[in-house]
């Protein structure tokens, strides 16, 4: 409804007479009234006024006009990590306003979930509310919606705040699984289930969010999880959530832009470095470390966790050093001698960016093939492309045979090999330095690529940094070797490489042509740290 004095508009929730005829009737809408109207909170749906004829309530309420989690559940039927941590923050936020002024939600479920234009969350529906009371006064009436009532509730020792938290906990599992943990076509089964804590929890979910549902499902209450201990559980702490969802996520998958690692470290290593100093230039980046990704399907026995900084710790300690040594090099007639036979290691001899579509893709000098999806996942098809190995924006990696995949990597995997075939047929190899073993370990994964007027950047996560040089076709490659020396690699324009000991360099200097690409790189991580 919309207040003609002033054109504000409202939800307005009316009651026909005819459904408080009984005093009980009315007493139970005069104490939603009187509880809804003392609260006052950024995630409770406000409060405005009410009145009533002869024929309704009218109880004028805060308008929230994307509806409710019920109706983006309906259209999208899976949220991703991000977004079920962005709205579980808020939901957590009321409710630890509710169970601090002493107040039970008692129906919390999707469609009590109201989302406002700005896309924050506010909780609504206090119908069923009530005053938190001791055990013993606890009322042992069965009220709330069937698929999200506590054990506790149904065999009737009464509400406490831990039932609004196993609510929270079958919210959790609806919005990331499609469905009620505990939903059956026969309600007394579903009651049977919830009674026996009896539900699946899906290979589809992480780590983290299995052991987090798990923590909160249980059927002794003073076993669950409390809503602060869910704030600081590793499934929040580190996962990425999002300061802001887009509208369009109501109805499809949102591209969403946590903090690159690669930005946060090239910050770091340009502060200490330069200052506070800008560099002046232009350049395009693409920033594709993203944590919106449609799939997270694999079970705990597949995973090898990573903490969020461990991906950079060796790019970091070998770039500080490196790039504080470009800056002392002086000019000579030659360089110092190369490396007669190099430590192999890998580089990318080929790449192609498809980003205004899938992503970027490149070829490594073992053949691999890899690509940096654009919503932030990484695919990798290895060993003659018999092996895939899979990396979601989380940092958790995922190794399949070819023959095995599972269903929903597919069609990534056919873009892969479409971008490889492309590069097979139509370009030459950058260089002349070949991979002559078998590099152990699991593929380097690209972090980050970053396109300026004159070179391309890739950093990778086991510490290689290459540029590709547009015009001459040059590279300069930086890695760190396996008795911890640092080498860098220069590729020429007839495309014959020079791997170099970092520490020769430093001591005896190198020709104005490879010092101007090395003072060029160290121009442009930090002009890219600055901007």
């Amino acid at each position: 409804m919309t207040d003609l004095s002033n054109n504000k508009m409202y939800a307005v929730k009316v009651i026909p007479q005819s459904r408080v005829s009984k005093p009980h009737q009315r007493d139970k809408i005069t104490n939603e009234i009187e509880l809804h109207k003392t609260l006052s909170h950024k995630h409770v749906v406000k409060f405005s006024h009410h009145f009533e004829d002869q024929e309704n309530i009218y109880i004028f309420l805060e308008l929230c006009s994307r509806k409710s989690l019920a109706h983006i559940w309906k259209a999208r039927h899976t949220l991703t990590e991000p977004e079920v941590r962005y709205y579980l923050r808020q939901i957590i936020s009321g409710l630890k306003y509710l169970h601090s002024r002493g107040i039970l939600h008692r129906d919390l479920k999707l469609g009590n979930f109201f989302v406002n234009e700005n896309m924050e969350l506010r909780l609504g529906d206090f119908g069923l509310a009530a005053k938190l009371e001791t055990v013993e006064q606890r009322k042992k009436t069965i009220c709330g919606t069937p698929n999200y009532l506590a054990p506790e509730v149904l065999n009737r020792q009464g509400h406490g705040t831990e039932s609004d938290v196993w609510s929270l906990g079958c919210v959790m599992y609806t919005l990331m699984c499609g469905n009620p943990p505990f939903e059956t076509l026969d309600l007394k089964e579903t009651y049977k289930c919830i009674k026996e804590v009896r539900y699946n929890l899906p290979s589809t979910l992480s780590p983290a969010a299995q052991k987090l549902i798990s923590g909160i499902l249980q059927k002794n209450p003073s076993d669950r999880l409390t809503l602060d201990q869910i704030l600081n559980h590793e499934f929040f702490t580190k996962g990425f959530t999002p300061d802001k969802l887009p509208p369009s996520s109501c109805v499809m998958v949102p591209e969403l832009h946590p903090p690159s690692p690669a930005k946060k470290f090239f910050t770091k290593m340009a502060k200490s470095l330069f200052g506070k100093k800008k560099a002046k230039g232009k350049h395009q980046q693409h920033s594709l470390f993203s944590e919106s990704h449609r799939v997270s399907f694999m079970s705990s026995s597949h995973v090898s966790c990573l903490a969020p900084d461990n991906r950079l710790v060796c790019t970091e300690r070998m770039l500080m050093l490196s790039l504080t040594n470009f800056l002392s090099f002086f000019p000579a007639t030659r360089n110092p001698p190369c490396l007669s036979r190099p430590q192999s290691f890998l580089w990318v001899t080929k790449w192609v960016d498809y980003s205004n579509k899938y992503g970027f893709g490149y070829q490594l000098s073992n053949q691999n093939i890899g690509v940096l999806f654009n919503e932030g996942t990484h695919l990798s098809l290895c060993e003659q492309r018999k092996t895939v190995h899979y990396c979601l924006t989380n940092n958790k990696h995922f190794t399949f045979p070819a023959s095995s995949l599972p269903e929903q990597l597919r069609s990534q995997k056919q873009i892969v090999e479409l971008m490889a075939n492309y590069m097979e047929q139509n370009l030459m190899e950058g260089g002349d330095l070949h991979c002559e073993e078998q590099v152990s370990g699991p593929p380097p994964l690209l972090l980050q690529w970053v396109k300026t007027d004159h070179a391309l950047v890739m950093l990778f996560n086991n510490g290689t940094l290459q540029v590709n040089f547009y015009t001459d076709h040059t590279k300069i490659i930086l890695c760190k070797s396996s008795d911890d020396s640092y080498l860098l690699t220069y590729i020429s324009r007839e495309r014959v490489s020079y791997t170099y000991l970092l520490s020769m360099l430093t001591e005896l200097g190198c020709t104005s042509e490879l010092r101007h690409r090395l003072r060029y790189v160290v121009q442009l991580l930090q002009h890219h740290a600055d901007a």
